[in-house]
């Protein structure tokens, strides 16, 4: 890969993983609830998931949609209702602060989470159709890309659990928590709307 493709690829995984979306949100709230080192876990089952549904695109998986768009449709209403059950029970979690020896999404759930998540298989078909090269240089750009997503997605993932923590400082009272979750829960429901545009 020459340095013109790799700016292009870093690009796009810095904005892809970057923006508000369904992971970034989940990371906020889990830093904001829950402390650093669960989201931390969580964050590592995200990229985890993220990574496998990427390698699973690049086997061919991903040329599933391409040839039956009916699939990106059920995708989509699955990955939909599953966000608004999420902003659902977000918006009805306890209003006091909880502390870093409660649960919150374990690894395992996050990495799952991937494989119902419109906008990370999104990310994954544009990666690999979009960046990946020809003929003997389509594993090593394959590996490019994943190694680019991994990396910028462990920074940006960190970026949005860090502003939860520095949110954490602000939420005194039951009532802060409250609108807290309601915030939170309004913000991943919206990302359904980005999901359909």
């Amino acid at each position: 890969m020459d340095f013109p493709l790799l700016a292009s690829v870093a690009g796009f995984a810095f904005a892809s993983c970057g923006t508000p979306g369904p992971n970034n949100m989940l990371l906020t709230n889990s830093a904001t609830r829950f402390g650093y080192r669960p989201t931390l876990k969580l964050l590592l089952g995200i990229m985890f998931g993220l990574q496998l549904l990427m390698l699973l695109t690049a086997l061919g998986l991903g040329q599933l949609f391409l040839r039956w768009p009916s699939l990106q449709w059920g995708l989509k209403i699955v990955g939909s209702g599953y966000l608004l059950w999420l902003a659902w029970n977000i918006s009805r979690a306890s209003a006091k602060e909880a502390d870093e020896t409660t649960a919150t999404m374990s690894w395992q759930q996050g990495a799952l989470f991937q494989f119902l998540n419109p906008k990370a298989w999104l990310m994954a078909v544009s990666a690999i159709s979009g960046f990946t090269l020809a003929g003997e240089q389509y594993w090593p750009s394959a590996w490019t890309v994943l190694a680019i997503f991994l990396s910028l997605g462990l920074v940006t993932g960190h970026i949005w659990a860090f502003l939860g923590l520095n949110l954490r400082r602000w939420l005194h009272t039951p009532t802060d928590w409250q609108r807290f979750n309601y915030a939170m829960a309004l913000l991943t429901a919206a990302s359904v709307f980005m999901i359909w545009r």
